[in-house]
């Protein structure tokens, strides 16, 4: 009886023991936008940081989109309920700037002698400094890229080894890649983007155009829209004449999994998407036996040379919460950024890594000469112009600008409007949303 009291009471102190230990333990909420594949991923790379730091917990939890990401985070700010950690997506850095919901990073960078901002890429910074200050850290960032079915390129007599460079060539080549069945309707597509205002952005950042004044928004806060324009034209007139010529599948609006399904069946040819599906193309390539091809976005023949733009997302700390609790957000932030995190996450989707070293050392791996796809969209960031208007604008109305910019879209390839007229509808339009964003 004494041994069975004895044990009872020692199972009592243990378990009061992991208790006190869970209780003890500093618990940091973070909340990501990465659907799919993705969410076992971040999970996975927040066990590795607690398995380090077993006296943090991070709580992972994925709440939708960029933009439902950022609506539940006003909602919980107002509600004196936020997390700690925010995963924003690029357009939304000057509208939780202007917030005032985040911790400074440039502050805590500045406090922590540990913290090396040269080994940063300087394409990623240079995106993410606003007034000289970095507000966030990147994490996940990526631009535009195109990839193509070999496969099909070969069927259609076509050199599998040359894409096509400008939208001449594109269009040049459309219709070799474009069948129809016996009914006339398109089988198959020369090629495929979602409607989308961001690949319009890159489109704009290829030709080395701006999208707003003062520099892209880059040397003081923009008042205006400035993309009706000889380049912001050509786009349009692109996007236009590919599909009044079945040349290309429009999605629905945003409708990322429409387009890279097209690709994947093999019902487009060519897909210009993010290269943060870099790993899914390898993977879909490989299950529906066709042979991958990578290549930069194309650009007019004529265009001024530019480059893309970083797109993708960065981690917030958001103000509010007690030192110790935002010393331990910190603390994952920075874990995030080290080179096996970003080569973990870089590998496994094929977002950039956001610092030079892990490129260094993917490159005395091998790794590249192994994922020629990766090196492409590696590439592709390194050979671009960087300036104001490759850097990306900086516009707190730039979701709305996205969303009259996509609408317009629509209304063009709905033949509603010619190219010229939609261009001008958007730009006005966005220069409104601009105006009654700064109160002007």
């Amino acid at each position: 009886m004494k041994k069975i009291i004895f044990v009872t009471l020692l199972i009592v102190v243990l378990l009061a023991g992991s208790a006190a230990m869970a209780a003890d333990k500093i618990n940091v909420q973070f909340w990501h936008a990465m659907g799919g594949w993705r969410i076992e991923l971040l999970q996975e790379m927040a066990n590795d940081f607690m398995a380090l730091n077993p006296d943090i917990e991070i709580e992972v939890q994925y709440t939708g989109s960029y933009g439902d990401t950022i609506n539940k985070l006003n909602v919980a700010v107002q509600s004196n309920i936020a997390p700690h950690v925010v995963q924003g997506y690029d357009i939304a850095t000057q509208m939780l700037i202007d917030g005032e919901v985040g911790v400074v990073m440039q502050d805590l960078i500045d406090a922590d002698p540990t913290f090396d901002i040269g080994a940063f890429m300087p394409q990623v910074l240079d995106y993410y400094r606003v007034n000289g200050k970095l507000y966030c850290m990147p994490f996940n960032s990526s631009n535009a890229i195109m990839f193509y079915n070999k496969t099909l390129f070969e069927k259609a007599g076509l050199d599998p080894n040359k894409p096509p460079k400008t939208y001449e060539e594109l269009l040049e080549i459309a219709e070799k890649l474009t069948t129809k069945d016996d009914k006339g309707n398109v089988a198959q597509a020369a090629v495929c983007w979602s409607l989308n205002c961001w690949f319009f952005e890159q489109f704009m950042a290829a030709q080395n155009a701006p999208l707003v004044d003062n520099d892209n928004g880059r040397t003081g806060r923009p008042t205006k829209a400035i993309f009706n324009s000889d380049a912001g034209l050509k786009v349009f007139t692109f996007w236009n004449d590919l599909t009044k010529n079945g040349y290309m599948v429009n999605t629905k609006l945003e409708d990322w999994t429409g387009a890279r399904n097209l690709f994947i069946s093999q019902k487009v040819a060519m897909l210009i998407t993010s290269t943060s599906d870099v790993a899914l193309m390898v993977k879909s390539a490989q299950e529906n036996n066709f042979e991958l091809g990578s290549a930069f976005i194309p650009a007019p023949a004529d265009a001024e040379a530019g480059g893309v733009v970083i797109g993708g997302g960065s981690l917030w700390l958001i103000d509010g919460h007690p030192k110790n609790e935002t010393d331990a957000a910190w603390k994952f932030v920075k874990y995030m950024a080290e080179s096996p995190q970003q080569i973990k996450w870089h590998t496994g989707t094929g977002y950039f890594p956001v610092t030079k070293n892990a490129i260094e050392d993917l490159l005395a791996q091998g790794y590249y000469s192994e994922s020629p796809h990766n090196l492409t969209a590696i590439l592709q960031l390194l050979l671009s112009t960087q300036n104001y208007n490759t850097n990306g604008a900086i516009i707190g109305a730039f979701a709305e600008m996205r969303s009259i910019v996509a609408s317009n879209v629509e209304k063009m390839l709905s033949g509603s409007l010619t190219p010229a007229e939609a261009l001008a509808a958007a730009e006005k339009a966005a220069t409104e949303a601009i105006r009654n964003y700064e109160g002007l």
